[in-house]
């Protein structure tokens, strides 16, 4: 039995991978940026499909040949200059709902999302539309809405989350009292499993979520004791503060950052999330794991900590660079020009030490701006790195008395080279 994955390197799609793989199917997995999947899970066959150019039945065809079943596991949370809502939950979902007609494979599992009915946003009006062009297909098609997903591994929504609990003294929380049921990742591919074994259940739709119900404050106090963290109060976030970062978090969006605080994420947490329909349990079976048990299977460690108090400090040490670099030379090319020029006057000539000044202030803007964006950052940390290493190197020759000056100039470009690394060491979205 042969099935592909769309989006099988995401946080859903990985964990349904590896049950398809234990189950011993043959799998395709698909998606953008398939070469660090590959390294991860090599156990499948990749193929790249951006789906913002799959809008033709005849673009998938090659895809499906020789496939049993196709399980969707893709999605954007919001429009961005990489996610076009429109053409990835719905117009390239049509082209593949026809070209698994064509094609004959009657098996589709499509990953959708719990409590879209009373949100007004385009991420849910475009998941709304997706589940209704496939029930207007004669396909053996299954639609699955998870709830909140949870996961020993991190991303998005469930990272945040971490980030809140680990946060030092208190909890920060907007509409902590809402009610936001949550779902094991594992229990998500555990449904996606008995959906495409031969002979379960078509042309269902299914909630899937733990059988208790929680708030988010439940959600973040058991993950703080899950972290193995001091107590520490929930304290709410006034809505006025969750709609400034939601609009910064829209705003970088156009940079290529794509947070969970941005508002989409506020309206879906201000409505809640609340599983409505018919369960796994008494359609498929099995009956997905509670909150306190699915934590309870995965044992914290030290790496947890790290990554939920990093969390915050992330996007902090990024744009602290940012500045440290952009004022730097600013100020090395406009007051400080002469000053700079002066210290490199002798030895060098003074033509000479402008050029040098003028170059390296160019240089610090230009690896700022280049930092401001998602696509070019980890080169502009590594460019940091390198011209912080240089400006070091050609110091030391040219003015090793700098060294023991007691403003350290010198002396202060190796904590900033330092905290570039870092931050380039977990740069990493998934």
């Amino acid at each position: 039995m042969r099935v592909l994955v769309i989006g099988g390197y995401g946080l859903i799609g990985g964990y349904v991978m590896a049950a398809l793989h234990r189950e011993r199917w043959k799998i395709i997995g698909a998606g953008r940026e398939i070469a660090p999947a590959a390294r991860r899970l090599p156990f499948a066959a990749w193929v790249m499909v951006d789906l913002r150019r799959m809008r033709e039945p005849t673009q998938w065809a090659h895809l499906l040949v020789g496939v049993d079943a196709v399980v969707n596991c893709a999605g954007a949370l919001q429009e961005s200059p990489r996610d076009d809502l429109a053409v990835v939950h719905v117009e390239a979902m049509r082209a593949l709902f026809a070209a698994c007609a064509t094609a004959g494979v009657r098996k589709i599992v499509h990953i959708s999302a719990a409590g879209l009915d009373g949100q007004v946003t385009r991420y849910a009006e475009t998941k709304r539309d997706a589940e209704a062009a496939l029930r207007g297909t004669d396909l053996d098609w299954a639609i699955l809405r998870p709830a909140l997903v949870l996961a020993p591994a991190a991303y998005g929504g469930s990272a945040l989350l971490r980030g809140l609990a680990a946060f030092p003294g208190f909890i920060p929380a907007l509409f902590a009292d809402r009610l936001v049921q949550v779902v094991s990742a594992e229990d998500v591919a555990e449904a996606v499993v008995r959906c495409v074994q031969p002979g379960a259940p078509g042309r269902i739709a299914l909630d899937i979520a733990a059988p208790s119900a929680t708030s988010l404050r439940d959600i973040l106090l058991a993950l703080r004791t899950w972290l193995g963290l001091p107590p520490a109060p929930v304290i709410a976030v006034p809505a006025a503060i969750g709609r400034l970062a939601a609009w910064a978090a829209d705003a970088v969006a156009a940079l290529g950052w794509r947070s969970p605080m941005r508002s989409t994420s506020l309206a879906q947490l201000a409505g809640g999330v609340e599983a409505r329909g018919p369960g796994a349990e008494a359609v498929l079976g099995f009956a997905p794991k509670s909150l306190d048990e699915m934590l309870a299977g995965w044992p914290s460690g030290v790496q947890e900590r790290w990554f939920a108090r990093l969390y915050f400090l992330k996007p902090f040490g990024l744009v602290a660079l940012i500045a440290f670099w952009l004022v730097s030379g600013v100020i090395g090319l406009t007051v400080g020009r002469q000053q700079a020029a002066g210290l490199l006057t002798p030895p060098l000539a003074p033509p000479l030490a402008n050029a040098a000044v003028a170059a390296g202030g160019l240089l610090d803007v230009a690896l700022a701006a280049l930092a401001c964006f998602r696509r070019t950052a980890p080169a502009a940390l590594k460019g940091m790195v390198a011209l912080s290493a240089a400006y070091l190197a050609g110091a030391t020759l040219v003015r090793p008395d700098l060294w023991t000056d007691p403003l350290g100039p010198l002396v202060k470009a190796v904590p900033a080279a330092l905290l570039a690394l870092m931050v380039l060491a977990v740069m990493d979205e998934r």
